[in-house]
């Protein structure tokens, strides 16, 4: 049964071009991508995954759920806000579990309210951070305020918002910096929090 699995909040998403170059310039797409995979391959036969659906996300999710054939409402929550409604993926078919929030007058207004039913409302055993723009700092910042005690994993490796938050909270950690192996890297960082089994 989902309630009695772990919750890990995943904050990712791969910058864009149109956007502030401080996310582009620095983001390594390749390892964003390899750095979702290996969460969800790591993290949902133990664990359920929460995010909010970014359309170059919840395919990769998708992907290793189908390889893993898990049981797809006990693994996943999903949350979206119908502001974007018309900019969801086709995947989002696939996934049982999502919450839809409503939209409320503007983007921000909306996110916002997404964000808050996400992070605040639910109880997490860990977050991680991936890629990202603006978005990832501001779950960041939400989050850290809603679990203060609950162990965040920036992977800076991966460049964009991660990579910024890591040198600002200056977190420790080399292999968040430089380990682009991430399977083995998930594998140590969850083994205390999901079990070694």
């Amino acid at each position: 049964m989902a309630s009695n699995l772990k919750k890990i909040f995943l904050s990712a998403s791969i910058p864009l071009a149109d956007r502030d170059p401080k996310y582009f310039d620095t983001a390594d797409n390749t390892a964003i991508r390899d750095a979702v995979i290996a969460l969800a391959r790591i993290v949902l036969p133990k664990a359920e995954l929460v995010w909010g659906g970014h359309p170059s996300i919840t395919p990769l999710i998708k992907l290793v759920l189908e390889k893993q054939k898990l049981k797809v409402e006990d693994h996943v929550t999903l949350y979206q806000s119908n502001f974007f409604a018309k900019f969801f993926p086709p995947e989002n078919e696939y996934v049982e579990k999502i919450i839809r929030t409503d939209a409320l007058q503007d983007r921000a207004s909306s996110l916002q309210l997404m964000r808050e039913e996400m992070i605040i409302k639910n109880d997490f055993c860990a977050a991680i951070f991936i890629g990202g723009m603006e978005g990832v700092e501001d779950e960041y910042k939400l989050f850290k305020e809603a679990h203060p005690d609950v162990p965040v994993f920036p992977i800076a490796s991966t460049g964009a918002a991660s990579r910024i938050l890591y040198f600002q909270n200056k977190f420790e950690n080399q292999r968040l910096l430089t380990d682009f192996c991430y399977l083995p890297l998930f594998d140590e960082l969850f083994k205390g929090i999901l079990g070694g089994e």
